[in-house]
């Protein structure tokens, strides 16, 4: 019978994850050498090859993914093994590492911090903001017990290393600087808006659900200004350059109903400084936010705090469509 190494298996399936002996390095705080050494004496170990030269890269053999097929499970049991071993030592105690994107942090994360400050005061919560894609890959290195991202940006359901848990379906709203002949117009449609420039970034997940959203309605967004940050938006919004998307989770924050961004605030349907914020309608957009921890990982009783802390926070905020 193989004598089965779970160090060697973990930088295995790192290497699947990452795509590069450098890549895995990293993420694993090892150098190329120690890597591609480990990764041999595994082979040689199972008596198989598990790597394969691809050009100037590597890639995993069937073998390599049929070994990891079965170690996935194993992974699993450990992150339970270990979640027990935590509650019988320390109970409804301890610190939960969450990575988070940038608009979920005051939305979504410092409510649920300060909930479990009355209701478990033994769990500490430490945060670090990651971009939506970034956050998961932080999960999978260990570096987070927790991330929270866009469903667009997660893995699959199918994952096996993680467990999601779908925390909301977040509305997307427009904004029109102040005056736009379409601010007060009722029933605005996004279809409405074809004609207009918008205001959204070049590149990455913001872009990807602007261009996803508008091409729903029917026709395709001209990209006026390209932008990343909120304050950028709206300021742009507010000067008259354009229009843009605006997820509700970054207009609105949870203190009685007004809302702040970057300085730029709202009370019912319009922001001071000149930017209106016009709902959709029953059509509206949504992008939908989600929570992941590694297979098993939510058996922690400190993890299955913040989780529920989390939900509840999502069903209780933004006048979204929590998801039951």
């Amino acid at each position: 019978m193989v004598e089965w190494d779970i160090r060697k298996l973990q930088i295995l399936r790192t290497l699947r994850e990452r795509g590069t002996v450098t890549a895995t390095a990293e993420a694993l705080r090892m150098t190329p050498s120690a890597v591609s050494q480990q990764l041999t004496n595994l082979a040689k170990q199972v008596g198989v090859p598990l790597l394969e030269a691809h050009g100037r890269r590597v890639r995993l053999t069937d073998a390599a993914r049929l070994v990891l097929r079965h170690t996935e499970p194993v992974f699993e049991q450990l992150e339970r093994a270990d979640a027990e071993l935590t509650a019988y030592r320390h109970g409804d105690v301890g610190e939960v590492r969450v990575g988070a994107f940038s608009t979920a942090v005051p939305a979504l994360v410092v409510p649920a911090v300060r909930a479990l400050r009355r209701t478990a005061p033994g769990v500490a919560v430490r945060v670090r903001e990651a971009e939506a894609g970034e956050a998961y890959e932080l999960l999978a290195a260990g570096e987070v017990d927790l991330a929270l991202s866009l469903a667009a940006q997660a893995p699959t359901v199918g994952d096996g290393r993680f467990t999601r848990v779908e925390l909301l379906a977040d509305p997307l709203d427009v904004a029109l600087p102040k005056g736009h002949a379409l601010a007060t117009a009722a029933g605005l449609r996004l279809a409405d808006l074809a004609g207009e420039d918008w205001i959204f970034g070049g590149s990455g997940p913001w872009s990807d659900i602007t261009r996803g959203a508008c091409e729903a309605a029917g026709f395709s967004p001209r990209q006026g200004h390209s932008a990343a940050g909120w304050t950028a938006i709206l300021a742009m919004v507010e000067a008259g350059m354009g229009v843009a998307l605006v997820p509700r989770m970054a207009a609105v924050a949870r203190d009685g109903g007004v809302a702040q961004d970057g300085g730029v605030m709202r009370e019912g349907g319009e922001m001071r400084g000149g930017v209106v914020m016009r709902e959709l309608g029953e059509q509206r957009p949504v992008r939908h936010v989600v929570a992941a921890v590694r297979r098993g990982g939510e058996d922690a009783p400190a993890v299955g705090r913040v989780l529920r802390a989390l939900r509840e926070t999502a069903s209780q905020t933004h006048e979204g469509r929590p998801v039951p």
